[in-house]
């Protein structure tokens, strides 16, 4: 039962486990050789950064090392003069770990990595000195020797056995994605309007584009050219953007289909031959301008800015398919040459930006620091010499445990294998492995458990438990401890892990017990804010990085999206489609007749007010229906104004935020 539901392990996903597990023991060996205080952390470095992708393993590594220096250093600095005074020290400690982990989630790069190791690495090296501060540097200068063996073997072997490249699983994972996109579009160019909105295909897009964020990442350290690189991140840009177009497109279809006049003939035919081109059925398209079919509309009205808009959407979608697909052989070509491939769509100006919820950045951080600080106190009242490896164990996993979307789902199943992990280590501590009695034995009675774990360390799924795993059941493998005959000991010492694993959990449930809905409503409504902004034309001089945060925004939202089946949703989407459109009224707005001007000006002004009322009020309220009213008039105005590229553009922009804002009220 299990086993169809998370599907078993592929054999490259043993391959990849196989590799892993070679590199801990060559790190694990070579720490013992150098009789180092803490071999364990050597392997455990090695779970920690191994990815599936060598190219990922690069990335991780390469930071990791400069993270690990820094967590040491600031170890150094702190413990001794701290050392006197235990509330102190842990509450400097708990604030470095917070701290730090804000950092790492500011960056969005690999670069993440020097500030995530850096705030675990403190409390792993300074919490097991504070017994014997002189012995910090030497303590601090092993821990940096241990971790960095990891990360040499982890990358060497990643490198050299069967390396699996950035680019196979980026071009494998965007041809599925596009796949995708041509059955959702197809759908609704050609299939029953009921279904243009709940199509499958619109959630799994949404869940997969961050996917391919990540690995376009790591392609700088895997790709053979910097330009393959420049054509991934083009490339992501163009399928992000396929999204909202795909979403306007349904609504606009949706509304001709639910009007008296219907889908025109010409549009009809134009739709099916579309479809036809993008499930791969037809090798070529003509795409008429986008004037050509709104141009044989009996009259002026709803039902010809309907049909009009509809041209737009498919004039872009086809400029934008053909990019990905053009971008998509360019990567896949292992000779790519130095020059950006000839493009048909043109991007909108806008300089890159991010969108960062302080707020829930500040809570993630709390609540890790809070941890921390929680755990070592707890230690410094209870007087266990021993305490300070598990605290610091703690700490860790709750700096990977805080960013979590859905904490008590997570919670629930870690502590479920953490459970099951206590129990295979100690049948192995105490029955298994005192029957090896040289280096070879000891690995191959290791090689059960950790490969079954590096197998799930490949599956998406199981990804941040078989990581914590790992790191955990290395730390209750602790050679050191096997050669103890004291039982007791071997019992607390595994004992204290355990609980430092099920802490972590609990901690983030219970300090942090809100999930994703949280996260998608503040991004919903930071999206608010930025229409407001949009909307108005002196704030959108003085925020040139607005576009470049919308689709940051986009990006942020589309996973989530993806896990939502609420009104939540859809509304996610149409404000995408109110924020583009007011910025695309906005680009336009100097070119249109001084009529039109003064309407969209008044279109602006109470899309302005509309929107910072919603932020005012912290809810979705519905929008007035003076707007729809001078939404109606400005079409009027722009249609009696002639035709032309930018009256083309505001069309389709007025047409997709009244359907977006009234998608039940006519015209």
């Amino acid at each position: 039962m299990m086993a169809r539901m998370i599907g078993f392990p592929s054999a490259r996903d043993w391959v990849f486990s196989a590799k892993v597990f070679v590199a801990a023991m060559l790190a694990l060996y070579i720490a013992l050789a150098f009789a180092l205080p803490r071999p364990y952390w050597a392997m455990a470095t090695v779970y920690l950064v191994s990815h599936p992708l060598t190219g990922a393993t690069r990335s991780k590594g390469a930071y990791r090392v400069v993270g690990t220096l820094l967590g040491a250093v600031a170890a150094v600095i702190l413990v001794p003069p701290l050392v006197d005074a235990p509330a102190l020290l842990m509450g400097a400690i708990a604030f470095w770990v917070g701290a730090l982990l804000y950092l790492s989630l500011m960056e969005r790069s690999p670069r993440s990595y020097v500030f995530l190791l850096a705030a675990y690495t403190l409390p792993i090296v300074a919490l097991p000195s504070v017994n014997d501060p002189m012995q910090i540097f030497d303590l601090a200068v092993a821990r940096v020797e241990e971790i960095c063996i990891g990360i040499v073997c982890a990358s060497v072997i990643g490198s050299l056995v069967f390396p699996a490249r950035v680019a196979s699983a980026l071009n494998a994972q965007t041809t599925v994605w596009l796949a995708d996109a041509s059955r959702w579009a197809s759908a609704m160019l050609t299939g029953a309007p009921g279904d243009m909105q709940q199509h499958d295909s619109r959630y799994k897009l949404a869940a997969d584009i961050r996917q391919l964020d990540t690995l376009i990442t790591h392609l700088q350290y895997d790709a053979d050219t910097a330009m393959a690189v420049r054509c991934a991140r083009v490339l992501h840009a163009r399928m992000t953007m396929l999204l909202p177009e795909l979403s306007g497109l349904a609504s606009v279809l949706q509304a001709l289909h639910g009007h008296a006049a219907g889908v025109p003939e010409t549009l009809a035919t134009r739709m099916a031959g579309v479809a036809t081109w993008m499930r791969g059925e037809s090798s070529t398209i003509v795409v008429p301008a986008p004037a050509s079919v709104a141009a044989k509309s009996p009259e002026p009205g709803w039902h010809a800015d309907l049909v009009a808009t509809a041209e737009h959407h498919l004039a872009t979608l086809s400029d934008l398919w053909h990019d990905c697909l053009v971008l998509q052989q360019h990567i896949s070509d292992r000779a790519v040459d130095q020059h950006m491939p000839e493009l048909r769509y043109e991007d909108p100006p806008s300089e890159p930006a991010y969108h960062h919820d302080h707020w829930m950045l500040l809570v993630y951080a709390l609540t890790a620091g809070g941890a921390t600080f929680a755990a070592g106190y707890a230690w410094i009242l209870s007087g266990w010499i021993e305490g300070g490896a598990p605290v610091a164990l703690a700490a860790l996993t709750t700096c990977i445990f805080a960013t979590t979307d859905e904490p008590q789902r997570v919670a629930w199943r870690f502590v479920r294998w953490a459970m099951v992990c206590l129990v295979v280590s100690w049948f192995y501590i105490f029955v298994v492995v005192p029957f090896a009695h040289d280096f070879a034995g000891l690995a191959g009675l290791l090689a059960v458990p950790f490969l079954i774990i590096g197998a799930l360390i490949a599956r998406p799924g199981f990804n941040l438990f078989a990581v914590l795993l790992s790191v955990n059941a290395a730390s209750f493998a602790n050679v050191q401890m096997l050669y103890d005959a004291n039982f007791g000991n071997l019992f607390n010492g595994t004992l204290a892990t355990f609980g430092a694993m099920i802490f972590a959990p609990l901690w983030v449930v219970t300090v942090r017990p809100f999930g994703a809905h949280a996260v998608l409503r503040r991004l919903v409504h930071a999206s608010w804010k930025d229409i407001a902004l949009g909307a108005d034309r002196r704030e959108l001089e003085e925020h040139p990085q607005l576009r470049g945060r919308m689709l940051d925004q986009l990006q942020r939202l589309v996973p989530l999206l993806a896990a939502s089946n609420d009104k939540a949703s859809n509304r996610g989407f149409a404000e995408l489609q109110v924020g583009f459109g007011t910025l695309m009224l906005q680009r336009d707005f100097e070119t249109l007749p001084p009529a039109a001007q003064g309407m969209l000006a008044r279109v602006l002004r109470s899309l302005e007010y509309h929107y910072l009322r919603r932020v005012r009020e912290g809810e979705p309220l519905p929008p007035p229906r003076q707007l729809a009213m001078r939404i109606d008039h400005a079409l009027e105005a722009i249609a009696s104004g002639g035709v032309g590229a930018a009256s083309r553009d505001a069309v389709s922009a007025l047409t997709n935020i009244r359907l977006s804002l009234f998608p039940n009220q006519p015209m």
